[in-house]
């Protein structure tokens, strides 16, 4: 099996697509929950839970089912081809919907069709890049999920000042678009229908079990630093648009602006971040990108209002970048450096007829994060106030109990293959 580049980012159109509408989701479902039906930081925190909910109960078992499928067009596409459709027409009624039973029925759907998608979108980067280059391949697919964040949160956030619907309808063409790409270009590995042989097929509840009793604790830890750092960065997420219109006292487009500058910056460090990993292991790639994370996101709590909306300077496309947004940068790049080697890591303790399976577990824990995140940060909002900078407070304490995990993770590097690289 060879690395090739072209294929890899014709790929990353899939996570692309997914991209863009979390962003367009998380950026402004918060303001429509407060301005249009009123509702309180909590409930808020509890709402925007449950794409996460849906997606604990659906993804890690899709994961599983589809490594073992077999069809003509292979074992991951026909999730792909079923949950993107759905997704985007669900979408497209979400901001028009005045009725909070309307509005959640739409929500609702979108969450079941994207859980059902993502899994095996994902799970398609391994399947078809060795080893040696997954890091490097996760790279490639995050610069292009990035890019779909920027597209969300940077143009999303001018189409919202003209009409609030109008980022969700682009979120809506963009993910058919991405999908039928992957479609068109990317060809499954073909796997016999007795593939197994004698070997048990995969199971997800056996390969929980058997991350949880395994002697050698990496694959638990790495797991459970997953499931910190993602309670800290969906924590973040979901209240800061809310954070800058409440705390720094900017419009709500004006937040989704920083949102974009940090994506901006994880997307030009997406590809450096897996060759680093790849150069000096991923762990200690992902432990540098915790502390740098530490740093920036205490920064945003300790630092005066006052200093954080200092202008430095105006740049195209981001506009503004305040103190805030410089920060926001750095803590683009120190995701970039956590975010692409951890799936990588976690597929790489495992074998090949299993990677549906951990892809699964990757998203278990850092669905139960995304859970996790927005309800806690959304009742210790509420319980201080309505102090939205208390964000910034608690998101590293978790970042430093992943960094804890990590300095035990013994497994997980790149296996040595011989291989070849095309571009």
């Amino acid at each position: 099996m060879k690395f090739d580049f072209g294929k890899t980012f014709l790929l990353g159109f899939g996570f692309f697509g997914v991209s863009v509408i979390w962003s367009v989701y998380n950026a402004f479902v918060p303001i429509f929950l407060e301005s249009r039906f009123m509702l309180a930081a909590g409930v808020i925190g509890i709402f925007m839970t449950l794409d996460n909910i849906a997606a604990l109960f659906i993804q890690p078992t899709v994961g599983a089912l589809s490594d073992n499928l077999r069809t003509r067009i292979g074992r991951r596409m026909p999730f792909i081809l079923v949950g993107a459709p759905i997704a985007a027409v669900a979408f497209i009624f979400l901001p028009l919907t005045e009725s909070l039973a309307l509005f959640f029925f739409a929500a609702l759907m979108l969450l079941l069709s994207m859980a059902v998608w993502r899994t095996p979108v994902v799970a398609l980067m391994p399947d078809i890049t060795p080893s040696k280059y997954r890091s490097q391949a996760n790279g490639i697919i995050n610069f292009m999920g990035g890019i779909g964040a920027i597209i969300a949160f940077l143009y999303g956030a001018s189409l919202y000042e003209i009409n609030p619907a109008y980022p969700f309808w682009l979120g809506a063409g963009l993910v058919v678009l991405a999908a039928v790409l992957v479609f068109i270009f990317i060809k499954e590995p073909q796997i016999a229908p007795d593939a197994f042989g004698g070997e048990e097929k995969p199971n997800l509840l056996k390969s929980v079990k058997e991350v949880f009793v395994d002697k050698e604790k990496s694959a638990l830890r790495i797991l459970l630093a997953i499931f910190f750092w993602f309670v800290a960065y969906n924590g973040i997420e979901a209240f800061f648009t809310l954070y800058a219109k409440n705390h720094l006292g900017m419009t709500a487009a004006d937040g989704a602006r920083l949102l974009g500058q940090l994506s901006l910056f994880f997307v030009i460090f997406a590809l450096p971040a897996g060759y680093i990993g790849g150069a000096i292991g991923r762990r200690w790639t992902i432990m540098v990108g915790i502390v740098l994370m530490i740093i920036g996101v205490a920064a945003m709590f300790f630092l005066p209002v006052e200093t954080l909306t200092i202008l430095i300077t105006t740049l195209p496309v981001l506009g503004k970048v305040p103190v805030v947004g410089l920060i926001l940068m750095g803590l683009g790049i120190a995701w970039a450096l956590i975010n692409i080697n951890s799936l990588p890591m976690v597929v790489d303790m495992t074998d090949a007829s299993r990677i549906g399976t951990f892809t699964g577990l990757y998203y278990l824990f850092s669905t139960l994060a995304a859970i996790t995140g927005p309800i806690l940060y959304g009742w210790i909002i509420q319980l201080s106030g309505n102090s939205y900078s208390m964000v910034m407070l608690v998101s590293p304490i978790s970042l430093a109990l992943a960094l804890v995990m990590m300095i035990g993770v013994r497994r997980g590097e790149a296996v040595d293959e011989s291989t070849s690289v095309t571009v």
